[in-house]
């Protein structure tokens, strides 16, 4: 039974915040957590913080960091900065959770997680899509056997990001996101992919950067999968399609098919009727990127917080979330070079 009450503090109060904030809120409320305050460079997004949540505010990391009762950082920065952020968390012996992808390139990540572990410090990183109820079921579905042997998995995912989501100086640029499509916006959606169909052996892709938007990364991807279950599936992602439209996961076996649209599941088994789980096909495929509900951030920020307490690994380990930054990495390289790669 859980009885320690966390105190949580948060480096970086831009864009990726409101899901995690409302997340700590319910904590709190339950006595979970107690959020120490939060940390920008920007005044004006510290000033934003304070009113809107009425946490309090640093205008330091060294003064965060040393703040009576901090045990876990919650580093919400451009991806780019992670690294720098972490080691300095890590330092200061606190646990981590890391925004998606954990580092701009896969290199940097990898040496992000040997840093934690160094440090003997909790590395989470964000995959939140995990906690969904219709993924849990559908996780659930596939250990017990239901859909028998799978023998296709794909994912579409056709968003749409709009002027003003670029407009903020540097994204969609290498330099601060490290990628586009596949690593910023359908990193969720492949990471849920490979954790219900498992790893892929070998990838094609093609890559493009549509006249839209002025980006050095892909907006348009397409891709052949091969799974190293002998599965074989497709995955097609953009943010060229307005005005977006839910994330899509596509299953079949043996003995069986699975449909995930979002938060909407269906499940058609052979010699059974068709199960449906519903909560919702929206998300975050519009111009509004935060159009998703918290509670599985709510959900994931729980279990990293029972796994500190029980001196065991998180369900989001750090190292978890490499796979899908070696499979972004293959297929990048796939479009660029016209060849087939294992991740």
């Amino acid at each position: 039974m859980a009885t320690k009450q966390f105190g949580i503090g948060i480096v970086g109060l831009g864009m990726a915040l409101q899901p995690h904030a409302l997340a700590i809120r319910d904590l709190e409320e339950a006595g979970r957590v107690r959020c120490l305050g939060g940390f920008s460079p920007s005044g004006d997004r510290r000033a934003g913080f304070a009113a809107r949540w009425g946490w309090p505010v640093f205008d330091r990391l060294e003064a965060l960091l040393n703040a009576p009762g901090l045990d876990l950082v919650l580093v919400l920065t451009p991806p780019g900065a992670h690294l720098p952020v972490a080691e300095r968390v890590a330092t200061a012996g606190k646990h981590l959770l890391v925004e998606k992808p954990l580092e701009i390139d896969l290199a940097r990540a990898e040496a992000l997680v040997a840093m934690a572990d160094r440090a003997g410090v909790t590395l989470g990183v964000v995959f939140q899509h995990r906690w969904r109820p219709a993924a849990l079921r559908l996780a659930e579905a596939l250990a017990a056997g239901e859909l028998g042997d799978l023998l296709s998995a794909s994912a579409t995912i056709r968003w749409w990001r709009d002027a003003a989501y670029f407009a903020q100086a540097g994204r969609g640029m290498r330099a601060r996101d490290g990628g586009g499509v596949l690593l910023t916006q359908a990193i969720h959606t492949l990471d849920l992919l490979l954790h219900l169909a498992g790893p892929v052996a070998r990838a094609f892709a093609f890559a493009r950067t549509s006249p839209l938007r002025a980006i050095d990364t892909e907006d348009i991807v397409a891709a052949s999968l091969e799974f190293a279950s002998g599965a074989i599936g497709t995955l097609d992602a953009t943010t060229v399609a307005r005005p977006g439209f839910p994330e899509r996961i596509e299953l079949a076996g043996t003995k069986g098919s699975a449909l995930l649209v979002a938060e909407r599941l269906e499940l058609h088994r052979e010699g059974a009727r068709p199960e449906i789980l519903d909560h919702g096909s929206a998300g975050g495929g519009g111009a509004d990127p935060m159009a998703f509900d918290h509670g599985p951030n709510r959900a994931m920020l729980a279990a990293l917080l029972d796994a500190i307490e029980a001196g065991r690994p998180p369900p989001n380990a750090g190292a978890s979330g490499l796979p899908v930054q070696r499979l972004i990495t293959a297929l990048l390289r796939s479009a660029a070079e016209g060849v087939a790669l294992r991740p």
